[in-house]
């Protein structure tokens, strides 16, 4: 290494940003966790995931996966705060409008390959086999998930899951410059609070909370079966695209009436 390109490194690693970054998602863990408390549906919500993953720490092997994930999380979060995020993030004044586009670009963008990793890779496809349905086996152990088991996964799985997410940051970064620190922090709450929600034993279907409901119903649709569809986890735009919406009859069986029916209507 040439002390140009190490001089470029420092120029370009903004680590006052990256404390700011890491202060406000502490913040905003914080203020969500007193928000949970105010709100009765979300606190009825927190009781009943808190209680059933009491239950479930109870069998040794269940807890041993979540302190096994709690270590190399933390492993793969500090190196992610201290190799890649200082990379991307910046405290230059930029426009809200700006902040709410890259945001939304950065999530979508993740949600899409996501939505590709899961569906060809973590389960049997035709295109591809599942190579890595044996990690992802871990985490469907799970038939009917709370809260807490969005972290009951595989450490490959793990690495994988953020290991997405950040490098889907760090390159736009490169195409769209530095993500003020306010839209990295937004983008990380939104990320890891809708991954926990989707998991999340819900309840109520009334205004405002029916997409709530709706994400969670979906999800768990995914977890009863392996062969469930439901593969996104921002949204389900990809599996309204690409047809693989599971309502809890199965994506593939449904698919496969579809063709059955377009089949005999040219036959006729």
């Amino acid at each position: 290494m040439n002390a140009a390109f190490l001089s470029s490194l420092a120029e370009n690693y903004h680590w006052l940003a990256t404390l700011y970054a890491i202060a406000g998602l502490v913040i905003a863990t914080l203020a969500g966790k007193v928000v949970t408390q105010l709100i009765p549906t979300l606190k009825a919500a927190d009781r009943l995931n808190k209680d059933t993953l009491a239950k479930k720490m109870e069998r040794p092997s269940y807890a041993e996966n979540q302190a096994w994930n709690r270590k190399w999380g933390g492993i793969f979060v500090v190196l992610i705060f201290g190799l890649i995020v200082p990379f991307t993030v910046t405290l230059e004044t930029q426009s809200w409008s700006q902040m709410l586009i890259d945001g939304l670009v950065i999530l979508f963008v993740y949600d899409f390959f996501y939505y590709l990793m899961h569906r060809f890779l973590f389960h049997d496809s035709a295109f591809l086999g599942g190579p890595l349905m044996w990690v992802h086996a871990v985490h469907h152990r799970q038939h009917n998930p709370c809260r807490q088991d969005s972290s009951f996964i595989h450490p490959i799985e793990v690495a994988l899951g953020l290991g997405l997410f950040v490098s889907t940051i760090f390159f736009l970064s490169l195409l769209m410059g530095s993500f003020h620190v306010v839209t990295f922090v937004v983008t990380w709450t939104a990320f890891s609070q809708i991954n926990l929600h989707n998991h999340t034993l819900w309840t109520s279907d009334r205004f405002p909370f029916k997409y709530m409901n709706y994400l969670s119903r979906m999800h768990h649709n995914h977890h009863a079966k392996f062969t469930g569809g439901n593969f996104a986890t921002i949204t389900l735009l990809y599996d309204w695209m690409f047809g693989t919406l599971d309502n809890g009859d199965g994506w593939k069986k449904r698919a496969a009436a579809q063709r059955k029916a377009a089949t005999e209507a040219n036959a006729g």
